[in-house]
């Protein structure tokens, strides 16, 4: 009996200990760890790449010894999925991706803004954050073009240089963009060249470029993935992906163009459903998702865009291509993105003739 005492003794130390560890690193308050090791599960749906989302969320169980699952989907796919639930969604918080969704998602009442994050103090500039506090950012990201250019060269072609060169006939079939059904991404392209060029122009250009445009990947990421072997000669998406082309997986044929004639960015937020099964535990994740502690494992895993916490360290490739926020068009109004892009996107998908094959969802 002494000796089942004494390892109880020692479990619940360790336990204690790790609690401690986890308040001093990520800086949460003792009784929301205490709370959120109570409910002991959590589970994640996360929009970022999936080594980043998979190095978080165990770093995450580790610290706290919490039960943790995730689910990669693309930030087009997780309000659908949350809003067939009912208001019993399957997942407790949404994690990274970028901020159009989550806009959509807060407006259709599948967020809770009822907590306020310690940490959130730390995001630097408030186009970062939900004004209704539905998300706060941990990263953000810079729209533009990605290049194979062994393949421009082979062909004879330059790069394009601003979004009105994609319309180029030179292009037809080169270009690749994600699904504006299941994608973030293209929700930004279509608020930007709206922005940009004002509502009907702007819908004009996307069916214009749709012309050009080869394949509509499920992922925002996809594109990236297919130009350095050449599948994908132009790839529309987040610069930090290129990166990671080049840097981890060796393909120094990737070229980077920010659009001469402007561009947005995206901001990588973090949320908590409305309903979720383990409050506590979302509360808790939040906290952490907002710390250095998280949000450095990004460049560690190869995701590469900039943080937006002002007691983080940049991750230095960022640096390195120079793709700095202070690249967005100054002009870009995030207000009137988070209140247009439902309705800008059902713009472009009627324009679109309510699409094809290609913009089928499994």
């Amino acid at each position: 009996m002494k000796k089942l005492f004494a390892v109880l003794l020692a479990l619940a130390m360790l336990l204690s200990c790790t609690a401690v560890l986890a308040e001093d690193v990520v800086g949460a308050d003792p009784d929301l760890v205490a709370a959120a090791q109570a409910e002991s599960e959590l589970v994640v749906y996360g929009s970022c790449e999936e080594d980043y989302l998979a190095a978080a969320v165990n770093h995450f169980a580790e610290l706290y010894g919490i039960k943790t699952q995730y689910q990669r989907l693309s930030t087009g796919e997780v309000p659908t999925k949350i809003e067939e639930e009912n208001g019993k969604p399957s997942a407790d918080v949404w994690f990274g991706g970028t901020n159009n969704p989550y806009d959509g998602a807060a407006a259709k009442g599948l967020l809770d803004n009822s907590y306020v994050p310690k940490n959130a103090s730390h995001i630097s500039k408030d186009i970062y954050k939900d004004p209704n506090g539905y998300w706060y950012g941990i990263y953000t990201g810079i729209l533009g073009f990605m290049v194979n250019k062994d393949e421009l060269a082979r062909m004879n072609l330059e790069a394009p240089a601003s979004w009105d060169d994609l319309l180029k006939e030179e292009y037809k079939g080169l270009i690749w963009l994600s699904n504006y059904n299941t994608a973030g991404t293209p929700k930004l392209v279509a608020n930007l060249m709206i922005q940009l060029k004002g509502h009907d122009e702007g819908i004009k250009y996307l069916v214009d470029l749709d012309k050009n445009i080869q394949v509509y990947t499920k992922s925002g990421s996809g594109p990236s993935k297919n130009v350095g072997t050449g599948e994908c000669v132009i790839g529309i998406g987040f610069l930090h992906d290129g990166i990671t082309q080049i840097l981890d997986n060796g393909y120094e044929n990737v070229g980077l163009v920010v659009p001469s004639d402007g561009t947005a960015c995206e901001v990588g937020p973090v949320a908590i459903f409305k309903g979720a099964a383990h409050p506590n535990a979302a509360k808790l994740f939040v906290e952490y998702a907002l710390s250095p502690e998280c949000v450095e494992l990004g460049a560690k895993n190869g995701s590469y865009q900039f943080l937006v916490l002002d007691n983080a360290t940049q991750p230095e490739a960022a640096i390195q291509f120079g793709l700095d926020p202070s690249l967005v068009w100054d002009g870009y109004d995030f207000a009137a993105a988070a209140k247009d892009t439902e309705q800008n996107v059902k713009d472009v998908m009627e324009a679109l003739g309510g699409g094809d094959d290609r913009f089928k969802t499994e």
